[in-house]
């Protein structure tokens, strides 16, 4: 086989194959096999019918065009290996010539991964927060914690943000109720950002028994976008009341007998966060610096599958919602236009992330270990509350376990890229990142991998997150 390498673009190339035709002999035997298959001729069983037989009723054109569907996906993907190009894209195969028995051409035109350099990322520069917990960091957690032990007590006032009301909702058009619309006895913070706009506003100063009407346009079901009016009644007025800040509670919220011992985990527990925050941003803001070097032109297919993708999962996200459209992005205080020209940006972002911690993947022939594969199937079952060994059945069920190994090894580039970096913190003090995957790892009970490894490993988790 000989192929011939065209750049039509720096991301688009022409592949043109010349094949000799003893090479199809065994897409050859397969074609007939399949043909014969296939037809029915008299006097021969399906499958019987031998070669001659099949040229002379059907022609040969039948078993070439077989020979050429077989062949030619093979003959490309080896054309590929030998070319040493990454195609991104699906091919644009044409067979431009048969000669029966002597040669078969075909091009290929295909999208690929354009040529460019990596600089050199040794000792980049770059600036991560400063690992220090405050003392306004321990009242947050500590007002974390209350929030997630108050009561509500029952109050005989109106009603004000922060408080809960129990209401019954419902929504007229036209004067004719919507039965999809009605809901009882539903529990609700004051304040919180309904997505039913005017909800907030009309629940402040409503008190137990008090009925009130407003209008706005309702954001599910089949009259979604429609202008309705919304009635609620108000059942109760509840206020959040939260726990002393004492021994007490530092007993019911945690292990820990005293309010200083509660503090001082929660301090050790901030400082180790902000330890691997350090670590994360420091291959981010290292990874940034490196792609503001590179200009890659990136192709155009490729590009525009990756925003499609995008655009898919929001469609899907917002169906799962059950909101219209115009709810869920203003609950999201965004629009679809800011959130497409975001797509784009992430997109371009996101290719041009990916080819570089490929080419750096090659250069240093870094792999995946199966306790690393092990480990990332575990982290991400985690993530979906899914048990790990149905996760690595699915990934092997549907050809996924490249691309997460894939994944994989671009972490570890990117986790290269990060540790070969100068990194300061915002107070300008000097950070050494192997020296915090030593303490973390420190803290570790029974036997462990090699600090750095566990130490990357919960760094990558807290960036998953």
């Amino acid at each position: 086989m000989k192929t011939a390498v065209e750049e039509l673009s720096p991301t688009r190339v022409k592949l043109t194959v010349e094949v000799p035709f003893e090479e199809l002999g065994e897409s050859m035997k397969a074609a007939y096999k399949k043909v014969a298959q296939q037809v029915r001729v008299p006097g021969f069983r399906p499958g019987k019918v031998p070669a001659r037989i099949i040229e002379q009723r059907f022609g040969r054109a039948v078993v070439l065009e077989e020979t050429l569907n077989d062949a030619v996906p093979k003959l490309y993907g080896q054309a590929v290996d030998e070319s040493e190009i990454f195609p991104v894209s699906q091919p644009d195969i044409e067979v431009t010539k048969i000669d029966d028995g002597e040669q078969v051409e075909f091009t290929a035109e295909v999208d690929v991964r354009p040529n460019f350099d990596v600089p050199d990322y040794q000792g980049i520069e770059v600036t991560v927060p400063v690992a220090e917990v405050t003392d306004e960091d321990i009242e947050a957690q500590l007002d974390g914690l209350r929030q997630r032990f108050a009561t509500l007590t029952g109050v005989e006032r109106p009603a004000a943000n922060g408080d809960y009301v129990v209401m019954d909702l419902a929504a007229a058009i036209d004067g004719e109720n919507i039965e999809e619309q009605q809901a009882n006895d539903v529990s609700y913070e004051v304040g919180a950002g309904s997505v039913l706009q005017g909800l907030d506003d009309a629940l402040v100063g409503m008190s137990a028994g008090d009925v009130k009407e407003f209008t706005t346009n309702l954001v599910g079901g089949e009259n979604a976008g429609e202008e309705a009016v919304v009635t609620i009644t108000i059942k109760n007025v509840k206020e959040k009341v939260l726990p002393e800040l004492d021994d007490e509670f530092a007993q019911l919220a945690s292990e820990f007998d005293t309010l200083d011992e509660l503090k001082a985990s929660i301090r050790e527990q901030g400082r180790r966060n902000k330890l691997i925050e350090q670590v994360v941003q420091a291959r981010e803001n290292a990874l940034d610096a490196l792609l503001a070097q590179i200009d890659i032109p990136l192709p155009e297919s490729a590009l525009k599958a990756e925003v499609d993708n995008r655009k898919h999962n929001l469609e899907h996200q917002i169906a799962e919602s059950g909101l219209s459209k115009e709810a869920f992005f203003r609950l999201y205080q965004t629009t679809e236009e800011e959130r497409y020209a975001e797509f784009d940006e992430s997109a371009a972002k996101a290719l041009k992330t990916g080819f570089v911690l490929d080419k750096i993947v090659r250069a240093e022939e870094i792999g995946v270990s199966e306790q690393e594969l092990t480990n990332f199937v575990v982290r991400r079952a985690m993530q979906m509350n899914v048990a790990p060994n149905v996760l690595a059945q699915h990934l092997a069920d549907n050809d996924q376990l490249t691309l997460a190994m894939v994944e994989i090894v671009r972490d570890k580039a990117k986790s290269l890229v990060g540790d070969a970096a100068k990194v300061t913190d915002e107070a300008g003090n000097e950070v050494d990142l192997k020296a915090i995957y030593a303490e973390i790892n420190a803290e570790e009970a029974g036997e462990e991998p090699a600090a750095e490894e566990t130490a990357a490993e919960q760094a990558d988790e807290a960036a998953e997150k």
